[in-house]
Formats: C-alpha cells, structure tokens, sequence
C-alpha cells in the first residue's frame, strides 16, 4: 500500500472515532497529510543533514588553520 492509501485508513479511522456520519473527510485529510508528509521529511532531515556537516566541516577548520577572528 502507498503512503496516501494507508494515509486515508488512518484519517478515516480516527474521523470515525469521533462518532462523524461520515469519515471520508477524515480520509481526504490523511490523504493529503501524506502527501504533504512526503515532500516535508526529506526536505526537512536532508537541510538538518546538511547544516550538521556544514557546522563540522567549520569547527575542523577552526581546529586545522586556528580559529579567524
């Protein structure tokens, strides 16, 4: 199953744990939250990725050529 499928059973599963008629809207909601998850996470962790080696690759620098005031 693809993310946005599993992402609607979940929707609809809590939707209708509310006691709703209805859980397409639940559906639809988890639908898109996982397509937008999908696009977020990896921007997220590889900007998180990159400045941790951008911050080292600074402090091994500082410690190779001396800290430049």
């Amino acid at each position: 199953m693809g993310a946005t499928t599993i992402g609607a059973l979940v929707g609809g599963a809590i939707d209708s744990m509310s006691g709703d008629d209805s859980a397409a809207d639940g559906a639809l909601i988890g639908a898109i939250t996982a397509n937008v998850l999908k696009v977020v996470v990896p921007i997220a962790i590889t900007y998180a990725v990159g400045w941790t080696v951008l911050r080292g690759a600074g402090e091994l620098k500082d410690k190779v050529f001396g800290e430049v005031a």
